[in-house]
Order: structure tokens, then sequence, then C-alpha cells
């Protein structure tokens, strides 16, 4: 079964409160925010190559290539709230996130250069 959908107004009027009220913002209001911006990135890059986990708000697998099934996934991204708000409205670069520890990434396909931002 597939997720709801979050509206492309809701869910910009989300990220626009998440990033003005920063770690303030509700816990509705994040979780929201993250949750849309992980459903731009996997209609964007649509695959199951790559999952990004955002914890504990949400999770997609996205980017072409190999399909993972099944157990844990081989290429993986991981990051909080803040810094995946950032990354996915541009704020944050890439190399920077993974350069300051702040996202974790592992393995080989595990990249989201040219994806982001997707807002």
């Amino acid at each position: 079964m597939a997720r709801a959908r979050i509206d492309d107004g809701a869910g910009r009027a989300a990220v626009r409160a998440a990033l003005a009220d920063g770690v303030s913002a509700s816990r509705d209001i994040r979780a929201q925010a993250v949750r849309y911006t992980l459903q731009l990135l996997a209609e964007q890059a649509e695959g199951n190559t790559l999952e990004v986990r955002v914890p504990p708000f949400g999770a997609v697998q996205c980017v072409g290539g190999p399909r993972h099934t099944r157990g844990t996934p081989p290429n993986v991204i991981e990051t909080d709230a803040a810094t995946w708000l950032a990354l996915a409205t541009g704020a944050l670069r890439w190399t920077d996130g993974l350069a300051s520890g702040a996202i974790h990434a592992s393995g080989a396909r595990a990249d989201l250069t040219g994806h982001v931002p997707v807002i």
C-alpha cells in the first residue's frame, strides 16, 4: 500500500516553518517537513538502490540501479532532521555534511550528489 502523498502547499509550509523555527519547531512540523522533502527525493530520484533515513521521522528508497529487496540495504544514508532539512533545501552541501560527520553514508552507491537540494 502506498503512503499518502503530502500536498505541496502543506509540505512547503512545513519546511518554511521548520527552517524558521529551527530546533524550537514542533515535532509535528519537523516531521512533516522531513517527510515532505523525503517524498520529493523519492519522486525526483526514483529507484531502490539507496535508502535515506532520517530517524525518527522517515526513510525512503531512491536512486536508480540494482534493486534491494531484503535485509539491511547495502547503501544507506542516515542523518538527523536538522541536517537533512539543510541538505534538502540547499543550506548544506553534500560534501560539507559528509566531511563534518553530520551525514553517515555506507555503501558504494551512498551518494546524493546531484539529487540534493530537492526544494
